[in-house]
């Protein structure tokens, strides 16, 4: 997908993350490649399928941003695309902290 039909840029951004999903209480660790206001991109040997709904943790900075979010796409055994789907007032603030921050201003945001 190019940039030009994404509805905010993806930010370079490495931190580790664990998905959550609902069957058999699944977890998933991975690793945020990159990051944006709706969503990330995340680098897992272990996908799930287009579609699915799961919760996120990010931890960097010694914080953590938590979402529900959706499968969008899928490299099989090697990435994930994830929409984030609720994100808390608290969550917010961190994540766009993290963008400014990433982004090295908020011109790019």
């Amino acid at each position: 997908m190019s940039q030009k039909m994404r509805r905010s840029p993806r930010i370079p951004f490495i931190a580790v993350a664990e998905i959550g999903y609902r069957e058999a209480g699944g977890r998933l660790s991975c690793q945020v490649a990159t990051l944006s206001l709706h969503g990330c991109y995340v680098e897992t040997p272990d996908t799930l399928p287009i579609g699915r709904e799961v919760s996120i943790k990010i931890f960097a900075e010694s914080e953590c941003f938590a979402a529900t979010a959706k499968v969008v796409y899928e490299l099989p055994n090697s990435a994930m695309g994830l929409a984030f789907e609720e994100v808390s007032i608290k969550s917010g603030a961190i994540l766009h902290q993290w963008l400014l921050k990433a982004s090295g201003g908020p011109e790019l945001l």
